[in-house]
Protein backbone atom coordinates (compact mmCIF):
# COMPACT_ATOMS: atom_id res chain seq x y z
CA UNK A 1 0.00 0.00 0.00
CA UNK A 2 1.08 3.48 -0.79
CA UNK A 3 0.97 7.03 1.25
CA UNK A 4 2.35 10.03 -0.71
CA UNK A 5 5.79 8.62 -0.79
CA UNK A 6 5.73 5.71 1.70
CA UNK A 7 5.35 2.41 0.83
CA UNK A 8 3.74 -0.29 3.36
CA UNK A 9 4.54 -3.74 3.61
CA UNK A 10 0.64 -4.40 3.71
CA UNK A 11 -2.73 -2.95 4.48
CA UNK A 12 -3.14 -3.59 8.19
CA UNK A 13 -2.81 -0.77 10.36
CA UNK A 14 -2.91 -0.55 14.12
CA UNK A 15 -5.36 2.38 15.10
CA UNK A 16 -4.08 5.04 17.45
CA UNK A 17 -5.13 4.67 21.14
CA UNK A 18 -4.73 7.03 23.44
CA UNK A 19 -3.08 6.07 26.58
CA UNK A 20 -2.45 2.71 25.24
CA UNK A 21 -0.50 2.48 21.88
CA UNK A 22 2.89 3.37 23.50
CA UNK A 23 5.87 1.81 22.23
CA UNK A 24 5.69 -1.40 23.76
CA UNK A 25 2.44 -1.86 22.62
CA UNK A 26 3.52 -0.45 19.12
CA UNK A 27 6.38 -3.32 18.79
CA UNK A 28 3.74 -6.03 19.99
CA UNK A 29 1.46 -5.26 16.84
CA UNK A 30 4.48 -4.35 14.57
CA UNK A 31 5.73 -8.09 15.68
CA UNK A 32 2.94 -9.48 14.64
CA UNK A 33 3.07 -8.58 11.20
CA UNK A 34 1.21 -4.79 11.03
CA UNK A 35 2.08 -2.42 8.36
CA UNK A 36 1.78 0.41 9.90
CA UNK A 37 1.25 1.71 13.37
CA UNK A 38 -0.30 4.90 14.83
CA UNK A 39 1.58 6.81 18.11
CA UNK A 40 -1.04 8.13 20.52
CA UNK A 41 -3.33 11.20 20.55
CA UNK A 42 -0.62 13.67 21.60
CA UNK A 43 -1.52 17.49 21.90
CA UNK A 44 0.19 20.18 19.42
CA UNK A 45 0.48 22.36 22.50
CA UNK A 46 2.33 19.87 24.39
CA UNK A 47 4.83 19.42 21.97
CA UNK A 48 5.30 23.31 20.79
CA UNK A 49 5.51 24.59 24.53
CA UNK A 50 7.87 21.40 25.48
CA UNK A 51 6.22 19.81 27.71
CA UNK A 52 8.35 16.84 28.70
CA UNK A 53 5.87 14.36 29.02
CA UNK A 54 4.17 15.03 25.70
CA UNK A 55 7.86 14.79 23.85
CA UNK A 56 8.55 11.68 25.59
CA UNK A 57 5.21 10.27 23.69
CA UNK A 58 7.63 11.09 20.20
CA UNK A 59 9.53 7.92 21.65
CA UNK A 60 10.38 5.60 18.51
CA UNK A 61 12.28 2.45 17.77
CA UNK A 62 13.75 1.19 14.34
CA UNK A 63 11.88 -2.16 14.61
CA UNK A 64 8.20 -0.20 14.60
CA UNK A 65 8.95 2.08 11.18
CA UNK A 66 7.09 2.78 9.62
CA UNK A 67 5.33 5.20 12.56
CA UNK A 68 2.31 7.56 12.12
CA UNK A 69 2.57 10.18 14.84
CA UNK A 70 -1.49 11.69 15.71
CA UNK A 71 -1.85 15.00 16.65
CA UNK A 72 -4.26 17.42 18.23
CA UNK A 73 -5.04 20.94 18.27
CA UNK A 74 -7.42 23.47 16.16
CA UNK A 75 -4.37 26.21 15.69
CA UNK A 76 -3.31 26.64 12.24
CA UNK A 77 0.27 27.58 13.48
CA UNK A 78 0.47 25.91 16.38
CA UNK A 79 -0.12 22.19 14.59
CA UNK A 80 1.76 23.39 11.86
CA UNK A 81 4.62 23.71 14.34
CA UNK A 82 3.87 20.73 16.20
CA UNK A 83 3.91 18.77 12.80
CA UNK A 84 7.03 20.29 12.07
CA UNK A 85 8.22 19.02 15.32
CA UNK A 86 6.96 15.94 14.77
CA UNK A 87 8.97 15.23 11.43
CA UNK A 88 11.99 16.97 13.17
CA UNK A 89 11.77 13.59 15.55
CA UNK A 90 11.95 10.71 12.93
CA UNK A 91 8.29 10.08 12.27
CA UNK A 92 7.21 8.65 8.64
CA UNK A 93 3.74 10.14 9.09
CA UNK A 94 1.98 12.99 10.68
CA UNK A 95 -1.96 12.01 11.39
CA UNK A 96 -4.33 14.84 12.12
CA UNK A 97 -7.10 13.61 14.74
CA UNK A 98 -10.64 14.91 13.37
CA UNK A 99 -12.31 12.30 15.30
CA UNK A 100 -12.02 12.32 19.25
CA UNK A 101 -15.42 13.57 20.74
CA UNK A 102 -13.91 13.76 24.24
CA UNK A 103 -15.56 17.11 25.80
CA UNK A 104 -12.32 18.27 26.85
CA UNK A 105 -10.97 17.89 23.56
CA UNK A 106 -14.04 19.21 21.35
CA UNK A 107 -14.41 22.71 23.69
CA UNK A 108 -10.85 23.86 22.13
CA UNK A 109 -12.31 23.34 18.56
CA UNK A 110 -10.06 20.10 17.96
CA UNK A 111 -10.92 16.52 17.62
CA UNK A 112 -14.50 16.03 15.90
CA UNK A 113 -14.99 19.46 16.54
CA UNK A 114 -12.98 20.78 13.34
CA UNK A 115 -15.95 18.71 11.44
CA UNK A 116 -18.13 21.26 11.90
CA UNK A 117 -15.81 24.02 11.09
CA UNK A 118 -14.58 23.59 7.56
CA UNK A 119 -12.90 26.63 7.23
CA UNK A 120 -10.99 26.28 10.18
CA UNK A 121 -10.22 22.75 8.52
CA UNK A 122 -8.99 24.44 5.65
CA UNK A 123 -6.54 26.40 7.28
CA UNK A 124 -5.17 24.10 10.00
CA UNK A 125 -4.59 21.22 6.92
CA UNK A 126 -3.18 23.54 4.70
CA UNK A 127 -0.71 25.37 7.51
CA UNK A 128 0.64 22.00 8.37
CA UNK A 129 0.83 20.42 4.41
CA UNK A 130 3.17 23.71 3.96
CA UNK A 131 5.05 22.51 7.38
CA UNK A 132 6.24 18.66 6.34
CA UNK A 133 7.37 16.83 3.58
CA UNK A 134 6.29 13.72 4.45
CA UNK A 135 2.99 12.41 4.05
CA UNK A 136 0.01 13.33 6.18
CA UNK A 137 -2.84 11.99 7.04
CA UNK A 138 -6.63 12.30 8.71
CA UNK A 139 -8.51 10.61 11.03
CA UNK A 140 -12.68 11.11 10.94
CA UNK A 141 -15.64 10.17 12.05
CA UNK A 142 -18.92 10.51 10.01
CA UNK A 143 -19.23 13.63 11.77
CA UNK A 144 -22.49 14.74 14.30
CA UNK A 145 -25.24 12.87 12.32
CA UNK A 146 -25.55 10.06 10.67
CA UNK A 147 -25.90 11.30 6.93
CA UNK A 148 -21.79 11.31 7.11
CA UNK A 149 -22.33 14.86 4.86
CA UNK A 150 -19.77 16.60 6.72
CA UNK A 151 -17.52 13.06 6.60
CA UNK A 152 -17.60 14.03 2.80
CA UNK A 153 -17.22 17.16 3.19
CA UNK A 154 -14.21 17.18 5.27
CA UNK A 155 -12.49 14.29 2.67
CA UNK A 156 -13.31 16.79 0.27
CA UNK A 157 -11.40 19.57 1.72
CA UNK A 158 -8.56 17.26 2.61
CA UNK A 159 -7.57 16.05 -0.68
CA UNK A 160 -7.63 19.44 -1.98
CA UNK A 161 -5.34 20.85 0.90
CA UNK A 162 -2.95 17.98 0.15
CA UNK A 163 -3.69 15.01 2.49
CA UNK A 164 -2.12 11.29 1.51
CA UNK A 165 -5.24 9.17 2.74
CA UNK A 166 -8.40 9.71 5.19
CA UNK A 167 -9.03 7.28 7.65
CA UNK A 168 -12.84 6.60 8.50
CA UNK A 169 -14.59 5.96 11.52
CA UNK A 170 -17.83 5.76 10.75
CA UNK A 171 -19.59 6.27 14.20
CA UNK A 172 -21.25 10.00 15.13
CA UNK A 173 -19.34 11.91 17.15
CA UNK A 174 -22.24 11.21 20.07
CA UNK A 175 -21.93 7.97 19.59
CA UNK A 176 -18.10 7.53 20.69
CA UNK A 177 -17.98 3.72 20.63
CA UNK A 178 -21.75 2.47 20.82
CA UNK A 179 -23.67 1.31 18.43
CA UNK A 180 -22.71 -0.61 15.48
CA UNK A 181 -20.49 1.46 13.16
CA UNK A 182 -22.04 2.26 9.26
CA UNK A 183 -19.35 0.61 6.89
CA UNK A 184 -21.79 2.38 4.28
CA UNK A 185 -20.06 5.73 5.13
CA UNK A 186 -16.31 4.32 4.27
CA UNK A 187 -17.76 3.46 1.03
CA UNK A 188 -19.40 6.87 0.30
CA UNK A 189 -16.01 8.51 1.48
CA UNK A 190 -13.85 5.74 -1.03
CA UNK A 191 -15.93 6.56 -3.95
CA UNK A 192 -15.33 11.09 -3.64
CA UNK A 193 -11.64 10.71 -3.20
CA UNK A 194 -9.04 9.65 -5.47
CA UNK A 195 -6.32 8.98 -2.05
CA UNK A 196 -6.36 6.02 0.02
CA UNK A 197 -9.55 5.62 2.03
CA UNK A 198 -8.35 3.81 5.60
CA UNK A 199 -11.74 1.68 6.81
CA UNK A 200 -11.70 1.44 11.05
CA UNK A 201 -14.39 0.16 13.22
CA UNK A 202 -15.67 -2.81 14.53
CA UNK A 203 -13.44 -5.13 12.86
CA UNK A 204 -13.23 -7.96 15.70
CA UNK A 205 -11.78 -10.61 13.64
CA UNK A 206 -9.81 -12.04 10.43
CA UNK A 207 -13.03 -12.39 8.70
CA UNK A 208 -14.42 -9.03 9.43
CA UNK A 209 -11.23 -7.19 7.96
CA UNK A 210 -12.02 -8.81 4.71
CA UNK A 211 -15.53 -8.15 4.91
CA UNK A 212 -14.59 -4.57 5.18
CA UNK A 213 -12.21 -4.65 2.35
CA UNK A 214 -15.19 -5.60 0.22
CA UNK A 215 -18.03 -4.56 1.37
CA UNK A 216 -16.62 -0.65 1.09
CA UNK A 217 -13.44 -0.79 -1.12
CA UNK A 218 -11.24 0.40 1.15
CA UNK A 219 -7.78 0.42 1.00
CA UNK A 220 -6.71 -0.95 3.99
CA UNK A 221 -8.11 -1.23 7.96
CA UNK A 222 -7.65 -0.15 10.72
CA UNK A 223 -7.60 -2.17 13.85
CA UNK A 224 -7.87 -0.45 17.50
CA UNK A 225 -9.60 -1.54 20.70
CA UNK A 226 -9.67 -5.69 19.28
CA UNK A 227 -5.59 -5.55 19.43
CA UNK A 228 -6.02 -4.87 22.75
CA UNK A 229 -4.73 -8.25 24.26
CA UNK A 230 -4.61 -9.74 21.38
CA UNK A 231 -2.10 -8.12 18.95
CA UNK A 232 -2.16 -11.47 16.37
CA UNK A 233 -5.00 -10.58 15.01
CA UNK A 234 -2.90 -8.42 12.45
CA UNK A 235 -1.36 -11.75 11.44
CA UNK A 236 -4.39 -13.73 11.55
CA UNK A 237 -5.40 -10.73 9.12
CA UNK A 238 -3.02 -11.15 6.73
CA UNK A 239 -3.32 -15.32 6.52
CA UNK A 240 -6.41 -14.80 5.48
CA UNK A 241 -5.83 -12.15 3.21
CA UNK A 242 -3.19 -14.52 1.64
CA UNK A 243 -6.05 -17.30 1.51
CA UNK A 244 -5.05 -19.49 4.42
CA UNK A 245 -6.95 -20.52 7.55
CA UNK A 246 -5.03 -19.37 10.40
CA UNK A 247 -3.92 -21.71 13.03
CA UNK A 248 -6.39 -22.52 16.64
CA UNK A 249 -4.53 -19.55 18.88
CA UNK A 250 -1.78 -21.03 20.93
CA UNK A 251 -2.31 -20.41 24.63
CA UNK A 252 0.88 -20.52 25.35
CA UNK A 253 1.67 -17.95 22.42
CA UNK A 254 -0.55 -15.61 24.20
CA UNK A 255 1.09 -15.77 27.66
CA UNK A 256 4.92 -15.44 25.67
CA UNK A 257 3.51 -12.09 24.77
CA UNK A 258 2.10 -10.81 27.78
CA UNK A 259 5.22 -11.57 29.34
CA UNK A 260 6.93 -9.80 26.83
CA UNK A 261 4.61 -6.45 27.44
CA UNK A 262 5.22 -6.71 30.75
CA UNK A 263 9.12 -6.62 30.61
CA UNK A 264 9.05 -4.08 27.62
CA UNK A 265 6.83 -1.70 29.88
CA UNK A 266 9.35 -2.14 32.92
CA UNK A 267 12.32 -1.44 30.73
CA UNK A 268 9.89 1.59 29.14
CA UNK A 269 8.67 3.34 31.68
CA UNK A 270 10.09 1.89 34.79
CA UNK A 271 8.74 -0.73 37.81
CA UNK A 272 7.12 1.40 39.19
CA UNK A 273 4.96 2.81 37.15
CA UNK A 274 4.53 0.28 34.95
CA UNK A 275 3.35 -1.95 37.71
CA UNK A 276 0.80 0.36 38.79
CA UNK A 277 -0.46 0.26 34.94
CA UNK A 278 -0.22 -3.29 34.18
CA UNK A 279 -2.68 -4.11 36.85
CA UNK A 280 -5.29 -3.68 34.72
CA UNK A 281 -3.56 -4.47 31.51
CA UNK A 282 -2.10 -7.96 32.02
CA UNK A 283 -5.74 -8.94 32.10
CA UNK A 284 -6.52 -7.67 28.70
CA UNK A 285 -4.35 -10.28 27.69
CA UNK A 286 -7.03 -13.31 29.66
CA UNK A 287 -10.17 -12.41 27.73
CA UNK A 288 -11.62 -15.64 27.40
CA UNK A 289 -9.46 -17.47 29.07
CA UNK A 290 -10.79 -20.00 32.39
CA UNK A 291 -10.20 -18.07 35.64
CA UNK A 292 -9.30 -15.22 34.39
CA UNK A 293 -11.04 -13.34 36.65
CA UNK A 294 -9.09 -14.62 39.22
CA UNK A 295 -6.22 -13.58 37.47
CA UNK A 296 -7.03 -10.17 37.25
CA UNK A 297 -8.18 -10.15 41.31
CA UNK A 298 -4.38 -11.45 42.06
CA UNK A 299 -2.66 -8.89 39.91
CA UNK A 300 -4.94 -5.46 41.44
CA UNK A 301 -2.19 -4.58 44.09
CA UNK A 302 0.99 -5.51 41.57
CA UNK A 303 4.37 -3.91 42.22
CA UNK A 304 7.16 -5.36 41.49
CA UNK A 305 8.26 -7.07 38.28
CA UNK A 306 9.42 -10.12 40.41
CA UNK A 307 5.72 -10.16 41.38
CA UNK A 308 4.23 -9.82 38.18
CA UNK A 309 6.34 -12.81 36.92
CA UNK A 310 5.56 -15.06 39.21
CA UNK A 311 2.06 -14.34 38.62
CA UNK A 312 2.37 -14.39 35.04
CA UNK A 313 4.07 -17.93 35.59
CA UNK A 314 1.47 -19.56 38.19
CA UNK A 315 -1.64 -18.69 36.05
CA UNK A 316 -0.23 -20.18 32.88
CA UNK A 317 0.76 -23.45 34.77
CA UNK A 318 -2.31 -23.46 35.79
CA UNK A 319 -4.14 -23.58 32.57
CA UNK A 320 -1.65 -25.33 30.52
CA UNK A 321 -0.89 -27.95 32.67
CA UNK A 322 -4.46 -28.75 33.53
Amino acid sequence: MQIGNLTLDNNVILAPLAGITNLPFRLLAKASGCGLVFSEMISANGLVYRSGKTEQMLNSAPEEKPLSVQIFGSDPGLMAEAAAIVESKGADIVDINFGCSVRKVIKTGAGVALMRAPDQAKALLAAVRKAIRIPLTIKIRSGWDASGREALSIAGIAQDCGVDAIAVHPRTAGQQFRRRADWAIIAVVKKSVGIPVIGNGDIVSARDALKMLAETGCDAVMIGRRAIGNPTIFSRVLLRLKGEEPAQEDLSHRFDIMAHYFKASVDYIGEETACRMMRSRLGWFTRGMRNSSKFRESIKHLSSEEEGNELIGTYRNSLLNE
